[in-house]
């Protein structure tokens, strides 16, 4: 039987310090990611190419930070780890204010991308503790949708930011950053550090992860929605504007459409589906996906501007709503899949898949891009199927994907 919905809010409402630490994560984030290359452009005597190398560097040295801590979120409880990963943050961008070269940038660089990485690891460890059984979808639905709006609330005061355009407003907006992140640890303090009950099974560490070959399905699950999730910032605004030659307004309009449909939307769906079979709703978002590649690749052939513009807009609608469908059950499958004793290590191997995709597909989608329409949006069609038959394959076997949304 699905649980009342005043029964999540509730539950969710009584660890509002720590909602409050993911609204202050999402507000600097959607602020400084999209002025980055510009503050350090602005703000050193460094080329584009030099900047663009070190940060590429630190995401790359980045990679392993999640799966080594992962051990020691089983050890001591996520916590402490989620406070050292927001210390890091704040020290990093501390340093963003002092940097002049490329080796600096890519130290600062690196504590921010490897405190994010840690994060993300010990965030779900931290959901599946506070959340009871049958609220998770819930709870991830409806953080999600806090930190869609967070990160379009960020955007909106980089937009301004950039219009002045000024040292004076770059540094600002770092300091801000750096101060946003000690106050996540502070918040964090309130937050239950839930650790594994004394003689639960932890034996075996990574060896049992890396064996478990239901799990492993679960993180390729994981790979090919987090591939798609990357061709909203990758693919569809350079298709919409530099392929299509539709006005540059419709890239905005893209991101505007996702953010408020997620923003607004992804807490309401997940209460409908409310009952429904978790892998069946994952197979549906990974089919809204594939209608939405069609409909890009559709309007390649449409001649007239405005019905083209329609056209990519619909297809973002689909594609917005397969982001809705498969980000909170896809979060409560992987959470609810790993034994207690070692579920740190096992989101950490989940959250190295989310890592994996974000280094990869810049390139990897650019170069379809560059090859041509069908090139990109049929291969993603391609992901997608693959995203789906892999949905139905935990389905079958992980019992946490068979079970019911909201369901107890």
């Amino acid at each position: 039987m699905p649980i009342p919905d005043f029964a999540v809010r509730s539950s969710i409402a009584r660890h509002g310090r720590f909602v409050a630490a993911i609204v202050i994560d999402s507000i600097g984030t959607g602020v400084f990611i999209p002025l980055t290359m510009l503050y350090f452009l602005a703000t050193t005597s460094l080329s584009l190419v030099q900047v663009g190398a070190a940060l590429t560097t630190a995401g790359l040295l980045a990679l392993p930070a999640g799966p080594l801590v992962g051990g020691l979120v089983d050890r001591y409880g996520a916590k402490p780890i989620l406070q050292v990963a927001n210390l890091a943050q704040a020290l990093g961008f501390a340093g963003y204010l002092v940097v002049g070269q490329a080796w600096q940038i890519a130290v600062c660089a690196w504590l921010n991308s490897a405190g994010r990485a840690v994060f993300f690891s010990c965030y779900g460890v931290t959901v599946t503790a506070l959340a009871a059984p049958g609220q998770r979808e819930r709870w991830f639905g409806l953080l999600g949708s806090v930190r869609n709006l967070g990160y379009a609330f960020g955007g909106l005061l980089s937009a301004i930011a950039v219009s002045f355009g000024t040292h004076g407003v770059y540094a600002g907006i770092v300091v801000v950053n750096a101060l946003s992140y000690v106050t996540a640890f502070v918040l964090m303090r309130a937050v239950p550090n839930v650790r594994p009950e004394a003689g639960q099974d932890a034996a075996g560490g990574w060896g049992r992860v890396l064996r478990d070959r239901r799990y492993l399905s679960v993180v390729a699950h994981q790979l090919c929605f987090a591939v798609s999730l990357f061709a909203l910032n990758v693919a569809i605004p350079v298709y919409a504007v530099d392929v299509l030659g539709l006005p540059g307004w419709t890239a905005g309009a893209v991101f505007v459409l996702n953010t408020l449909m997620v923003g607004f939307g992804q807490g309401i769906v997940v209460g409908w589906l409310g009952g429904r079979i978790r892998s069946r709703v994952l197979v549906a978002g990974h089919a809204c996906f594939a209608a939405g590649y069609l409909l890009f690749l559709a309007a390649d052939r449409v001649v007239a501007l405005t019905l083209a513009v329609g056209v990519v807009l619909l297809g973002a609608g689909s594609y917005t709503f397969g982001e809705i469908l498969c980000a909170p059950i896809t979060s409560t499958v992987a959470s609810e899949s790993a034994p207690d004793a070692l579920r740190g290590r096992y989101l950490a191997l989940n959250q190295l898949a989310v890592t994996v995709a974000g280094a990869v597909a810049p390139a990897a989608l650019s170069g379809l891009l560059s090859t041509g329409a069908a090139a990109i949006w049929l291969t993603l069609v391609g992901v997608s199927i693959l995203g789906a038959t892999l949905a139905t394959t935990i389905g079958r076997v992980v019992p946490a994907a068979q079970s019911h949304i909201g369901g107890v």
